[in-house]
């Protein structure tokens, strides 16, 4: 099944292919909360500050139109990349730095489906959660679901690895370099973006 990407301005678009899909997550980490407030776009997070992840291989993502619009930022020298579209602040993805570490965590917001879509493909976001601790109400976490999210999201990435894959199109270029230098915050700009 082939979803629509595309940012909320509609000048970015790309297609999500579901089969490439391992998990469908919220993530209530402190990182995902300042990004949302660094884009500044209200109703990314949920109630209790999380942000609905679609843990993919990354060749199940791909940018057709407006790859000029696609931006970078980190938290950190050494953090996560967090890719965005620039025109109307969108985000769409988490990379390692790593290519070689072939996982994309693809923003939901940026995947267009019809109600109940993503529900019957990937089953509710709710099942696996990540990061409760950083959550800023209580949520109910299932370590067992949790375990086996993770080993349907780590086991494929570690084949991969050992297959020799890389992550490239459309976060990274053929020799393993972001296709955009990443904006890295400093950390005064970090811990405002923490604290919200």
């Amino acid at each position: 099944m082939t979803l629509e990407l595309r940012c909320q301005c509609g000048q970015l678009q790309g297609r999500v292919d579901l089969a490439r899909a391992q998990a469908r997550a919220i993530c209530y980490c402190r990182d995902c909360q300042a990004f949302a407030r660094f884009l500044g776009q209200p109703g990314l997070l949920d109630a209790a500050g999380g942000t609905e992840i679609l843990a993919m291989a990354p060749d199940g993502v791909h940018i057709d139109t407006g790859g000029e619009h696609l931006a970078c930022m980190s938290m950190s020298p050494r953090g996560l990349l967090r890719w965005y579209a620039a025109c109307c602040r969108t985000p769409l993805a988490n990379t390692s730095r790593d290519p070689r570490l072939y996982y994309t965590g693809l923003v939901a917001a940026c995947v267009h489906a019809r109600p109940g879509e993503l529900d019957a493909a990937l089953g509710p976001a709710d099942r696996l959660v990540a990061n409760t601790g950083s959550a800023t109400r209580p949520v109910k976490s299932a370590p067992l679901r949790f375990l086996v999210g993770g080993v349907r999201i780590f086991v494929p990435a570690i084949l991969a690895r050992l297959r020799g894959r890389r992550a490239a199109a459309p976060f990274f270029d053929a020799a393993g370099q972001p296709v955009r230098e990443p904006q890295v915050v400093s950390r005064e700009q970090r811990e405002a973006l923490q604290r919200g």
